[in-house]
């Protein structure tokens, strides 16, 4: 299966991202629709789905904690009943758009500190799958690709939950596998560095770390993006890479 790309899209209220949207959307596979609670709102996700209609783009819900003041991005404790109504609430909302204009939700890819914190969290990640695998219609659940791959596949496949494991076109990986944190120098990559990083990840199935080291890495989607002429100009690079 060739890599697919997806990227975060819809975080801006009443539509307002839509010159950037709409740049993004021709080189994509997946478009991943902010839900309201950590950005965007009805307008934003109307103007998201329009445009991955037109354009033949898979849909995902993009949903996170409720934080619109910090834009998702503060970690907050939850139980396993709060984690399900707070993704079922966002996840219906996008889906209940979506079938009014005759297209269909096809995943969903947590967003932030709730994404961050699941991949270190496994009760918490169980959660999050348990919520997916109750929601009304299946849905695949878009998660982090890390050494930990196979166990992860292992825990969603016990609950019925397929999943897309994601990669990132343009962040630093280190010797262990994980990114490095963007507060490190050389987090983000340069063009030339992510076109080299998603070669050899279409090539060969790894990548180069940090230090140096190939190291494989499971990856069934690629997470970009673009937020500026030059990166939108990267995605169309990319996209040549992965057809």
């Amino acid at each position: 299966m060739p890599l697919l790309l997806n990227a975060d899209l819809g975080e801006g209220a009443g539509g307002i991202d839509l010159d950037v949207d709409a740049a993004v959307m021709p080189h994509i596979h997946q478009a991943n629709s902010a839900c309201g609670f950590h950005a965007g709102d009805q307008m934003s996700m109307l103007k998201t789905l329009q445009l991955a209609g037109r354009h033949g783009v898979m849909i995902g819900a993009h949903p996170g904690y409720r934080d619109l003041e910090g834009f998702g991005r503060r970690s907050m404790a939850h139980t396993p009943e709060e984690i399900a109504a707070l993704l079922h609430y966002q996840i219906a909302a996008l889906d209940g758009m979506a079938r009014s204009m005759g297209l269909t939700l096809a995943y969903v890819k947590p967003h932030g500190a709730l994404y961050n914190d699941m991949m270190k969290d496994a009760q918490l990640r169980r959660a999050v799958m348990e919520a997916v695998a109750s929601f009304y219609q299946p849905l695949h659940l878009m998660i982090q690709a890390t050494p930990e791959a196979e166990a992860h596949r292992r825990e969603a496949a016990a609950l019925g939950v397929p999943l897309w494991l994601e990669a990132f076109a343009d962040r630093c990986y280190d010797d262990s596998g994980l990114l490095v944190p963007r507060s490190c120098s050389g987090a983000v990559l340069s063009r030339e560095q992510t076109l080299a990083q998603v070669a050899s990840l279409v090539e060969t199935g790894e990548i180069i770390a940090a230090g140096g080291l190939r190291l494989p890495l499971a990856a069934d989607t690629l997470c970009v993006h673009g937020d500026n002429p030059e990166s939108i100009r990267v995605i169309r690079e990319l996209r040549q890479l992965v057809s």
